[in-house]
């Protein structure tokens, strides 16, 4: 049985829990399991991933790594794979996931597929299309290493309680390597639950008819307490909010107790990122809109008439309680 890599991504507080889901579904397929980790924190980020089951951790300590966009990461995991020939190497399917993940399939001539729902083997994967309405499970041929993008929440994060062996890597760029360099970064200030880990989702579209109406949502979550607020593409794509709001197969997927849709209609690229809600409310007022299909309980009116009373009756009952 080949060896399975993880392709662990890193935040300011250490692996990104993508990193920890991938190693979960690893360690099922091999039982050589290793993640590589590039970029400032990658050895400190070994324990966890050891317990997590990587038995290996390649980390790169180089600041080039989060300066330098996808290429460096890219070249040095092509050297590593030259050197370890694993069999399968899985990545988040996040920005640099998808963009390291491509580089090194353009460097390797390996099967790259993206979106997969599951990896049932070294050489097979299944994956969703026409809006998640058939599962498909496909073959992985070419040469080693096969690479595969996994949708996030997909797998449960299970802790193994293992260790891993730390191993360094080094990071030589080509003189003539045409780099892309991050040269500013900035944190939006955020407060309450993150929107991918909150265990209530507020979420709006274009029903809410104006920017200044989604102050209603964040009204709504505040009152509920450790709520976030989403939203659909077509509103980000207004510009209504940030890019970090949107929830769908381009945004971010979630998968809250209870999500509450407000003037969504339901369409595809949306649903595909909060399906696997455990509870879905809806209120739209079109009776025919698509998001009633998926909801467990349903409203057929205007959002903005609703959502000041909702508000009001929960703040009501919480000073109660």
């Amino acid at each position: 049985m080949g060896a399975v890599w993880v392709y662990a991504e890193l935040g300011p507080d250490g692996p990104l829990p993508s990193a920890l889901e991938l190693l979960t579904k690893a360690r099922a397929l091999s039982d050589e399991v290793a993640a590589v980790a590039l970029g400032p924190g990658a050895g400190a980020a070994a324990e966890t991933l050891g317990e997590y089951g990587a038995g290996t951790v390649y980390a790169g300590e180089d600041p080039a790594f989060a300066e330098v966009v996808g290429q460096a990461a890219a070249h040095a995991l092509a050297g590593l794979v030259v050197e370890h020939h694993p069999s399968l190497i899985l990545f988040p399917s996040s920005q640099e996931g998808r963009d390291v993940a491509g580089r090194l399939q353009a460097a390797l001539g390996s099967t790259l597929l993206s979106n997969a729902t599951d990896v049932v083997a070294l050489d097979r994967a299944v994956t969703q299309i026409f809006g998640d309405t058939q599962i498909v499970e496909v073959a992985l041929e070419g040469p080693e290493p096969r690479l595969v993008l996994m949708r996030p929440k997909v797998v449960a994060a299970e802790p193994s309680g293992g260790r891993a062996a730390v191993r360094p890597v080094e990071l030589a760029l080509p003189a003539d390597l045409p780099l892309a360099r991050r040269v500013e970064r900035h944190a939006e200030a955020a407060s309450g639950p993150k929107l991918e880990e909150a265990r209530v989702v507020v979420s709006g579209g274009r029903g809410m008819q104006d920017p200044s109406n989604l102050a209603l949502l964040d009204r709504l979550a505040k009152a509920i307490g450790n709520a976030a607020v989403g939203a659909t593409r077509a509103i980000v794509d207004a510009g209504w909010v940030p890019y970090h709001y949107q929830v769908g197969q381009t945004g971010k997927t979630v998968k809250p107790d209870v999500y509450l849709a407000f003037g969504i209609s339901g369409a595809t690229q949306h649903v595909v990122g909060m399906k696997g809600s455990k509870r879905i409310v809806a209120v739209n007022k079109d009776p025919d809109a698509p998001i009633f299909s998926l909801a467990d309980l349903g409203v057929v009116g205007d959002a903005l008439a609703i959502l000041p009373k909702l508000i009001e009756e929960v703040e009501r009952r919480k000073s109660a309680g």
